[in-house]
């Protein structure tokens, strides 16, 4: 497990576990591309949250969370 920063929790519904991942993502058909939405997952659920962007062709990325999204 990677270590995630306190008080953190994943963005899939349900979970309450300490997120370790930033997933960027956005919707191109709303979203101009200067702006991107964040989800922040445990490691658990980064490749469930990438997946169900990807299938839905939104661009998305992930990177470790390096401080708390707001």
């Amino acid at each position: 497990m990677t270590e995630g920063l306190p008080d953190t929790e994943c963005s899939r519904a349900g979970c309450r576990e300490l997120a370790v991942w930033r997933v960027l993502w956005r919707n191109p058909r709303i979203h101009t591309e200067d702006r991107r939405k964040v989800w922040v997952a445990c490691d658990e659920h980064v490749g469930y949250l990438r997946e169900f962007l990807a299938a839905r062709s939104f661009p998305v990325e992930v990177d470790v969370l390096t401080e708390v999204e707001r």
